[in-house]
């Protein structure tokens, strides 16, 4: 709604340090700035109409929050980095290629080139396509405020229930940061259409390590899971039972919640048939 658009506030700082100074005397005065990367989400939320902030800290200008660094088996992603820049990075494909394959059916190449992985961290979608992959590998989320600093957060320990994170009023991403495990990596996305589309489930595995999105109220570990692969664990009926009982899924518009275990299962035997 075009309406809605224009009753917004919106901050543009060109500097990181002035949106952290944003962000802290927003928070002091009780009027908190949502972060604004590349709209994809909130946008959609505007247009429909739905409750949504008033006030938000466009962080879109700031080149201290993009690119992508690699030192050995260490990926550095600034929370502006989008998925094109995901998919044509050249350490992405060589040491977290599930990545590549999840910011491949994210949308068309309109939101590839505007989504970033800050933002999808941020945003809070238990049908986050990026999220379980970066969850799998073990991501670190970093968060930097003007008074406080920096501090690193697992990804794992980011969510507190759905759409609420442990990120403070006067807080930003500023980057993501990830230690790649070695072991086979998977990324499976189920949904009405390939691409373009949110998942009903998706699953990604780094090794033992195992996510699943869009079956509880934030993305998942499944830890159970996890054990009985470490473990040495072969019977896919077993891996089948073990990852359900990690999941909490809902009905909703776009499935059910037995749909979506039955898949979820259907993935895990699928993982430890193929290794």
């Amino acid at each position: 709604m075009i309406s809605a658009a224009l009753s917004l506030q919106v901050e543009r700082p060109r500097r990181l340090r002035d949106a952290l100074a944003l962000m802290r005397e927003a928070a002091e005065h009780g009027h908190p700035l949502t972060p604004l990367a590349g709209g994809t989400d909130l946008y959609v939320g505007i247009n429909a109409g739905a409750p949504m902030p008033k006030n938000y800290v466009d962080l879109w200008g700031i080149e201290e929050l993009r690119g992508i660094e690699r030192n050995g088996r260490t990926l550095v992603f600034g929370a502006l980095t989008t998925y094109s820049e995901c998919i044509e990075s050249r350490a992405v494909h060589k040491l977290l290629p599930i990545l590549v394959a999840a910011a491949r059916e994210i949308g068309g190449l309109q939101i590839q080139n505007r989504g970033t992985l800050g933002g999808n961290i941020g945003n809070g979608s238990p049908a986050a396509d990026a999220v379980p992959v970066l969850l799998a590998a073990g991501a670190t989320v970093v968060l930097a405020s003007r008074t406080h600093g920096e501090r690193a957060v697992p990804l794992e320990r980011y969510y507190t229930g759905y759409r609420q994170t442990v990120r403070r009023a006067d807080e930003l991403i500023v980057r993501i940061e990830v230690e790649v495990p070695k072991g086979k990596q998977v990324f499976r996305k189920v949904g009405t259409r390939a691409a373009q589309a949110i998942s009903k489930v998706v699953m990604a595995a780094v090794g033992p390590r195992v996510a699943f999105g869009s079956v509880a109220p934030t993305v998942v570990r499944a830890h159970q899971l996890q054990a009985y692969l470490e473990a040495g664990g072969a019977d896919p009926e077993e891996a089948r039972r073990l990852a359900c009982a990690d999941l909490k899924p809902i009905d909703d518009v776009r499935s059910t919640a037995h749909y979506r275990l039955t898949v979820a299962g259907n993935l895990a035997a699928e993982l430890v048939r193929a290794r």
